[in-house]
């Protein structure tokens, strides 16, 4: 991914023009089973790695202003993995994730590796980053995410009969993962530029639109 034209952090879902109404059911029903139970493991000792790597990261940003470019990756890639996890169960997709952070799936996340971060934001984040970003972010995610389970409600319904999540709804929802992701990226220490109070794309060619992601745009 450039690096010059690339948005900080990207998150996308590839829109499926047709969605299976059997493994909606077995999303709906078994999903803990086959996704949840072999994911959540996995993740569960993945988070507690990611969690040191950021520690460790911590210091030498504070020390140098770099993150180790592994340990970026290794932490990003935790959040990939569970991206693509939550996205399949909500039912925005029909392939499988896979138990790789690095395998092509219809859900991406990507970070653009910063060449400098700085130290007192770093600091900031460590000591008032619930405060001033997750604080006033969460309440408005908080709000947001109802909207999302009513959505997920109304179109579990709408696929059952018709086979398709309707786009609108989905770049809806889309834009509430997108958030939440700029959200946790910033707090991770991964990237230094504040998250906005949205959904949409961002990128020099993306285009206004209301909390999902806009026609017709590219990533970010």
């Amino acid at each position: 991914m450039s690096q010059v034209n690339a948005a900080p952090v990207t998150f996308e879902v590839e829109y499926p023009e047709r969605l299976s109404r059997l493994l909606l059911l077995l999303k709906t029903f078994l999903g803990w089973a086959y996704v949840y139970i072999p994911h959540g493991i996995i993740l569960y000792f993945y988070s507690i790695l990611a969690s040191l790597a950021t520690f460790i990261a911590f210091f030498v940003i504070l020390f140098t202003g770099n993150f180790p470019l592994g340990l970026f990756n290794f932490v990003v890639g935790y959040h990939r993995w569970n991206a693509r996890m939550i996205a399949y169960l909500f039912f925005m997709v029909d392939d499988y994730p896979p138990f790789s952070t690095t395998k092509p799936h219809s859900v991406t996340l990507e970070v653009a590796y910063p060449e400098r971060l700085s130290r007192w934001k770093a600091l900031l984040k460590l000591l008032l980053g619930w405060l001033y970003a997750g604080l006033p972010h969460g309440i408005v995610l908080g709000f947001y995410s109802i909207a999302v389970a009513v959505v997920i409600f109304v179109v579990w319904w709408v696929i059952l009969f018709t086979g398709r999540f309707p786009e609108g709804l989905f770049n809806f929802v889309v834009g509430y993962f997108r958030w939440g992701a700029r959200l946790t990226m910033y707090l991770s220490l991964l990237r230094d530029e504040y998250p906005p109070f949205s959904g949409r794309r961002q990128g020099p060619l993306a285009s206004p639109g209301i909390l999902g992601e806009p026609p017709a745009a590219p990533a970010g």
